[in-house]
C-alpha cells in the first residue's frame, strides 16, 4: 500500500470520529491493521489540509490524551479551542478524563 493509500484511509477514519469524542494515532492505526504505524497516522493529521474535505485531525491525540499535534494548528491554541468547544476539557494540553471521551474505532466501528 502506497503512503498516499494509507493517508487516504486514515482520514475516511478519522472523519468517523464523533463530536466530542476523541481517538489516538495508534488506535487508528491499529484499526487499520498497521498496529506499529501510529507515527505515520501523525503524519497523515499534519498534512490532512490538502485533503478535499474537512478532517477533525484536533480529535486525534496521544496515547495518554496529550494534545501532541497542537504545533501543526495556526495560532498553537486552535486544538485545545476546537476541542473545547465540543465539550472536551482540556487543561495543560492533557484532556481530562481521557477514557470518558475516548472513542476507539476497533469497538465502534465492527
Amino acid at each position: 500500500m502506497s503512503k498516499g493509500d494509507f493517508f487516504e484511509r486514515v482520514y475516511q477514519v478519522a472523519e468517523l470520529i464523533p463530536y466530542g469524542r476523541v481517538t489516538t494515532y495508534g488506535a487508528i492505526a491499529n484499526y487499520l491493521g498497521s498496529r506499529r504505524s501510529a507515527r505515520m497516522v501523525g503524519w497523515a493529521m499534519n498534512k490532512c489540509s490538502s485533503w478535499p474535505r474537512f478532517v477533525p485531525a484536533h480529535r486525534v491525540v496521544n496515547r495518554q490524551g496529550l494534545l501532541t499535534g497542537k504545533h501543526h494548528f495556526p495560532g498553537g491554541e486552535t486544538m485545545r479551542e476546537l476541542l473545547e468547544s465540543e465539550g472536551v476539557v482540556v487543561e495543560d494540553s492533557q484532556i481530562v478524563n481521557f477514557t470518558a471521551v475516548f472513542w476507539d474505532p476497533l469497538k465502534e466501528l465492527l
